[in-house]
């Protein structure tokens, strides 16, 4: 009866399902037109990034800059920016194919329908969309699959390694200053330039010029979105850096310290870590309520699955024939023992305190609709079909549980991203990359 969420992409690459539609897509797909031969502008391992690529993914980025309205950077700034994401992204790639993680057919139909549905499409309305926008609809497909296999390269090599032990969440709680940073998020936008392992104090110097010059522009009133494609290596460089609402506890120390010194609007110093040169751009802050109550519905239920055997119209008139004595008087616990295959079965079919968005929504409508004591009709989810009662309700105050569950999660997220800047480091300094531009 839990229900469980699926996320397709992460930090990696701008989502898709959030640019299609007036907010652009990255430059994804080879032309209609046979593309003709062209130059080698990088080799990447054992693969090759063309010209033509790289201006097609210029292009794209053209348009999507235009239609929010920012400001691009000079095309040559533009295109050593989209190159190197290009490298990353194509060496990534290369390594999820590596460590045999495969996509099938039927896993990127779903994908592709659940983003057509986001945007408020049927398939062929979204697709109509996609080519609208100059992009082959085979070859968005094929990006959707290195997307996917991209986010589970990550889920595998980082997210899966996180542990957050409890005695960290006690002390993560029993911290004061945490306790009253969780009482505030920040909506935080940052320019990152990387900076490679082991690289030569010159070249260290040469990068943090250029974070230099990126906060001059800044100072002197440039976009800050503007600066970002300009100058930034991280993965929402092209979104203007936008991190997202985050409490203090989810963001790196080194935001946390700059973003408690500024003010919505203003812009830090340049900032180091070991992956690089920062800037960061307090856009706005505010605070979380400090109690929760949410309504609780203790419920308990009969469940017939259907199968080869059990037809829908069969389970229904099991259901039927049951609440009819039930209303006669029979114990709905006794009848759910020897009838229910659920496995609360054994429990008399009890679920326990449910919370909102624990069950399935066919579920959860009926049920609050019910009065305690009341028993529902026969109704019809993924699972089977369900008679429901009502046993009763209160209001609770899920405040300590929200703050280990924010704790917990804050925690993941700061070593989850800490773990993937790294990791993404390593993926790019350790593959063969022989620039061509300029040549």
């Amino acid at each position: 009866m839990r229900r469980a969420t699926n996320s397709i992409c992460r930090k990696l690459l701008a989502p898709l399902a959030c640019l299609v539609l007036g907010h652009g897509l990255p430059a994804l797909a080879a032309p209609r037109e046979p593309v003709p031969i062209d130059r080698i502008v990088a080799v990447v391992n054992n693969s090759v990034i063309t010209e033509y690529e790289l201006n097609a993914r210029v292009n794209q980025v053209l348009r999507q800059l235009a239609r929010q309205k920012t400001a691009a950077p000079p095309r040559a700034v533009l295109e050593r920016q989209l190159l190197e994401r290009m490298i990353t992204e194509r060496a990534l790639a290369q390594r999820a194919e590596e460590t045999n993680i495969r996509i099938d057919g039927a896993q990127l139909d779903r994908a592709i329908a659940r983003i057509a549905q986001q945007n408020g499409m049927d398939l062929a309305g979204f697709r109509a969309a996609v080519e609208k926008d100059g992009i082959d609809f085979a070859a968005f497909r094929e990006q959707i699959r290195n997307e996917m296999a991209i986010a589970r390269l990550r889920e595998r090599e980082v997210d899966n390694r996180i542990t957050v032990t409890e005695a960290e969440i006690d002390n993560y709680l029993a911290n004061p200053a945490l306790q009253e940073q969780q009482q505030n998020e920040y909506l935080l936008a940052h320019i990152l330039i990387s900076t490679p392992d082991g690289a030569s104090p010159d070249r260290l110097q040469a990068l943090k010029d250029k974070a230099d010059k990126a906060l001059a522009e800044l100072r002197a009133g440039a976009d800050f979105a503007q600066v970002s494609a300009a100058y930034s290596n991280a993965q929402n460089a092209l979104e203007g850096g936008l991190l997202g609402w985050r409490s203090d506890g989810q963001l790196p120390s080194l935001y946390v310290s700059a973003a408690r010194a500024l003010k919505p609007g203003q812009i830090s110093e340049v900032l180091r870590s070991p992956n690089g040169f920062h800037i960061v751009k307090l856009v706005d802050r505010r605070g979380k309520d400090a109690q929760l109550l949410i309504r609780q519905t203790h419920a308990r239920h009969i469940l017939i699955k259907t199968n080869e055997v059990v037809s829908d119209q069969d389970a229904r008139n099991r259901l039927v024939q049951l609440k009819e004595r039930i209303d006669n008087g029979q114990d709905f616990a006794e009848l759910a023992r020897l009838h229910s295959d659920d496995l609360s079965a054994s429990r008399g079919g009890d679920l326990g305190w449910l919370n909102p968005g624990d069950t399935v929504p066919p579920f959860e409508r009926v049920m609050d609709s019910l009065k305690p004591g009341e028993v529902s009709e026969p109704i019809q989810t993924p699972f089977g079909w369900h008679l429901i009662q009502v046993l009763e309700r209160r209001d609770q105050d899920v405040t300590q549980e929200r703050r280990r569950l924010d704790a917990r999660r804050a925690l993941r997220e700061r070593k989850s991203d800490e773990a993937f800047d790294s990791w993404l480091r390593q993926i790019r300094d350790s593959a063969y990359v022989e620039i061509r531009l300029e040549q």
